[in-house]
C-alpha cells in the first residue's frame, strides 16, 4: 500500500448518495481501521440533504455499519468522529452553504484538500467553479471524476475544458475503479515481472484475447440512467477498454507515475477504427428479455420494476456489447480482442482471457492450446492451462490442468477493495492508476464513430433472454474465425 498520507479533508459531493454509502465509506472506513488515515484527516459530506452532524453520523451508522465488519466499535465510534456534512446548492444562487464550508476548512490550508464528486458528469463544471468562487481551491487541492466523463467526445472534452479552467491537469483524478482491483495491478506484475512471458507476449503465440464483465442483475429502478447510457458508454468505453490498454501496452521504462500512463495512450491512439459498413460486422448489441436468473423468474429490460413506463430511448438502449478490437502495430498484428459485457447473464465474472496458439508441431493426439485467465471478480485469481499425461499405463493420454493462483487461499489477509487502494492513492498524490485527460478522450474518440453509426440507424439491440449468455450475433462474432467465448471462468 502507498505511505500513510498527511491531514486531509476529503469533502465529497454527493456524500449521502448510493455510491458514498456502498463504495467509499465503506473504504474509508476500513483505511481507518488499519491505520492507513492520519488522525486529524476529515470526511465532509455535502449534499442538499439538509443533515447536520448528527444526523449525518445516524444516517452512516444506519446504513454502513451492517456492511463492513465492526470488530472494534471504538474503532467505529472514532471513523464516525471524522464525519462531516454541509448543505450546499451548487447552482451558485444560495451561497450560505459554501461559507460554512469555507468556515470548516478555514485555517487548515496547508492540508491536503481532495474534492471526490460522487455525482453526475453534468455537475463537475458547476461544482468546480462554485469552489473556485468559494476560494476553496488551494495549490494542495486534488479532485476525483467519477465515471462516466461525458456521454460522447463532444461532452466529454467541454467537461474537461470546465474542470481544467480550475484545477491544472496533475490536480484532476478521473477514477476507474477497476483499475484498483488486485488482479488488474497483478497483471502488470505478471507481465513485467516474469521473464518466461514477455518472449511469447506477441502476435506470434497469442491467437486472441477476450475480456468479459458478466453481470447477473438486470436495471429495477436504474432505467433513466441506463436508457441514456446504455452498456457501450457505461462499461466499454472505460472498463473494458482499460483492461485492454493493460494487457496490450509497450513494457514501460520505470513504474512511476507518468510512464503506464503514457503507454496505455499508445495503446488507444493504435486501435483500428470500426467506422461505417465495418460496426455491422465487429459489433454486436442486445437487449435482455423476459427469462431465468438463478432459476428465479424475471423480467426483461422493457419491463423491469421500480422503472418509469419505457420510452423510445428504451427500445434501443442495449443492456449487451460485444465488439472485435484490433490494435495496429508489430506487437499485436493480426490477433483480435473480443470484448463483451452485458446485464442479465448466466453468471457474475469479470476476466481477461488471453488464448495462446496450438504448439508449431503437436507429436500428442488431443492436444489442446494453452489458456491464461486473469479472474477479476468474483474470487480473484490467475489461472494458466497446460497439457499434462494422464496417469497409466498405453497410449499417453493428454489432459488440460490449471495452475492457478488464488488470492483468497494464497494471501491470507483480508484483500483490500478497490476503492480503498484508490483513496489512499489519491490522499497521497499518486495518480498512477488514474486515467489523463488524453487517455479519456482517445477512448471517446474510438467509440464515437460506433455510437454514431447505432444510433444513426435507429434499429433496435437483438433480443437475448435473460439468463442466457447474449444474443446470438455475439457468438457468430466469435465464431466466424473458428474460436468460441470462454464461459465459466476459472471453473
Amino acid at each position: 500500500m502507498s505511505e500513510t498520507p498527511q491531514p486531509a479533508d476529503l469533502i465529497v459531493f454527493g456524500g449521502t448518495g448510493d455510491l458514498s454509502m456502498r463504495k467509499l465509506l465503506p473504504a474509508l472506513y476500513h483505511s481507518d481501521r488499519d491505520g492507513r488515515l492520519s488522525p486529524e484527516t476529515r470526511v465532509i459530506a455535502m449534499s442538499r440533504g439538509g443533515l447536520d452532524d448528527a444526523d449525518f453520523r445516524g444516517k452512516v451508522d444506519a446504513e454502513v455499519r451492517g456492511s463492513v465488519p465492526v470488530d472494534d466499535l471504538g474503532t467505529w465510534q472514532r471513523f464516525l468522529g471524522r464525519l462531516h456534512h454541509v448543505t450546499v446548492d451548487i447552482s451558485g444562487q444560495d451561497p450560505t452553504g459554501w461559507a460554512r464550508l469555507a468556515g470548516m476548512l478555514g485555517g487548515h490550508e496547508h492540508r491536503d484538500r481532495v474534492f471526490y464528486l460522487a455525482s453526475p458528469p453534468m455537475t463537475f463544471g458547476p461544482f468546480c467553479r462554485e469552489a473556485h468562487r468559494a476560494g476553496l481551491v488551494t495549490p494542495a487541492s486534488r479532485v476525483v471524476l467519477e465515471k462516466p466523463l461525458g456521454r460522447d467526445l463532444a461532452s466529454a472534452l467541454r467537461i474537461n475544458d470546465e474542470v481544467g479552467a480550475i484545477f491544472d491537469e496533475r490536480q484532476i483524478y478521473r477514477i476507474d475503479h477497476y483499475l484498483g482491483k488486485e488482479t488488474v495491478q497483478n497483471l502488470l506484475v505478471l507481465r513485467f515481472a516474469n521473464a518466461f512471458l514477455e518472449p511469447i507476449w506477441n502476435s506470434l503465440w497469442i491467437d486472441h484475447v477476450q475480456i468479459t464483465v458478466a453481470e447477473t442483475v438486470g436495471t429495477p429502478g436504474r432505467r433513466g440512467y441506463y436508457d441514456h447510457a446504455g452498456a457501450l458508454r457505461d462499461m466499454v468505453q472505460n472498463h473494458l477498454l482499460q483492461l485492454l490498454c493493460l494487457v496490450a501496452m509497450e513494457p514501460p521504462s520505470r513504474n512511476d507515475r507518468e510512464s503506464i500512463r503514457d503507454e496505455k495512450v499508445k495503446v488507444l491512439q493504435s486501435l483500428r477504427a470500426v467506422t461505417g459498413g465495418e460496426v455491422d460486422r465487429f459489433t454486436v448489441r442486445g437487449q435482455y428479455t423476459a427469462g431465468e436468473s438463478g432459476g428465479v423468474a424475471v423480467p426483461g429490460y422493457l419491463d423491469e420494476p421500480d422503472n418509469t413506463a419505457p420510452t423510445e430511448d428504451s427500445h434501443r438502449v442495449e443492456t449487451f456489447a460485444a465488439i472485435r478490437a484490433e490494435v495496429k502495430n508489430w506487437r499485436w498484428a493480426g490477433v483480435p480482442f473480443y470484448l463483451r459485457t452485458g446485464k442479465r447473464m448466466p453468471y457474475r465474472c469479470s476476466e481477461i482471457v488471453v488464448q495462446f496458439k496450438d504448439v508449431p508441431h503437436s507429436i500428442f493426439p488431443g492436444s489442446t492450446p494453452n489458456r491464461l485467465v486473469l479472474r477479476l471478480q468474483p474470487s480473484e485469481g490467475i489461472q494458466l492451462n497446460i497439457m499434462a499425461k494422464e496417469p497409466g499405463a498405453g497410449e499417453v493420454a493428454l489432459k488440460p490442468v490449471p495452475l492457478g493462483l488464488s488470492f483468497a487461499e494464497t494471501f491470507t489477509g483480508r484483500v483490500p477493495e478497490a476503492y480503498e487502494r484508490l483513496l489512499m492513492d489519491v490522499l497521497t498524490g499518486n495518480p498512477t492508476l488514474f486515467m489523463r485527460r488524453d487517455e479519456v478522450e482517445a477512448a471517446w474518440r474510438w467509440i464515437d464513430p460506433i455510437l454514431d453509426e447505432w444510433e444513426s440507424r435507429g434499429t433496435v439491440p437483438e433480443p437475448y433472454p435473460a439468463g442466457s449468455a447474449g444474443p446470438a450475433a455475439a457468438h457468430e462474432l466469435v465464431g466466424r474465425s473458428g474460436r468460441v467465448w470462454h464461459e465459466g471462468g476459472l471453473a
